[in-house]
């Protein structure tokens, strides 16, 4: 939290920010760290196209949902830009007219790297739970793994964690399965 000295942040900062930066605001104090790195970027549009198609077209799965890459959510005090968030189209049927959503999301998606990873672990993940999001994935696309929280009695719980080039069925998409390695940048050769 600011310091009693500090003026918290505002949503001025976060348009004062260089292009190349993404902005949050977490409990009063600006968070910025640059644009995702290509593995991130990868891993995060590889799993949109994945869910997106299903999920949000209907192709080859049940629909149903809204899905967007980073969305920028106001939750309450709180401006926060998971990688990716999902609204089932019964708690979101109309799209807001703002540039931002304050509608909390259904499903989060935190893709870390190491600027990011203590952050989105420590301080989003609690406020997605105090805003009732339902799930959250945490992809780390360094060390290959996705680790699915499911929300219960307000914790988050650790329902299933996969790796490397495991075939995936993860709530709240589970209806369809995901072939985690390609999710992940071609690594360098020795």
């Amino acid at each position: 939290m600011p310091r009693s000295t500090e003026k918290p942040a505002s949503y001025q900062d976060l348009f004062d920010l260089p292009e190349h930066m993404v902005g949050q605001i977490i409990h009063g104090m600006l968070h910025a760290h640059p644009r995702p790195s290509p593995s991130l970027a990868i891993a995060a549009s590889t799993l949109m196209m994945d869910i997106g198609s299903p999920f949000q077209r209907g192709r080859d799965g049940p629909g149903g949902w809204r899905i967007v890459f980073e969305p920028e959510l106001h939750l309450d005090m709180h401006v926060l830009v998971p990688n990716l968030a999902g609204w089932r189209h019964e708690h979101l049927p109309e799209l807001p007219e703002t540039a931002y959503f304050e509608t909390a999301p259904d499903w989060v998606c935190e893709i870390v790297s190491p600027s990011t990873a203590r952050i989105d672990r420590t301080q989003k993940l609690p406020i997605y739970a105090e805003h009732g999001v339902a799930h959250c994935w945490v992809v780390d696309p360094i060390a290959r793994t996705l680790e699915v929280f499911q929300l219960s009695g307000g914790l988050w719980q650790l329902t299933s964690a996969w790796s490397d080039d495991d075939k995936v069925r993860a709530a709240p998409f589970d209806a369809i399965e995901l072939e985690l390695g390609a999710l992940w940048a071609p690594q360098k050769s020795a």
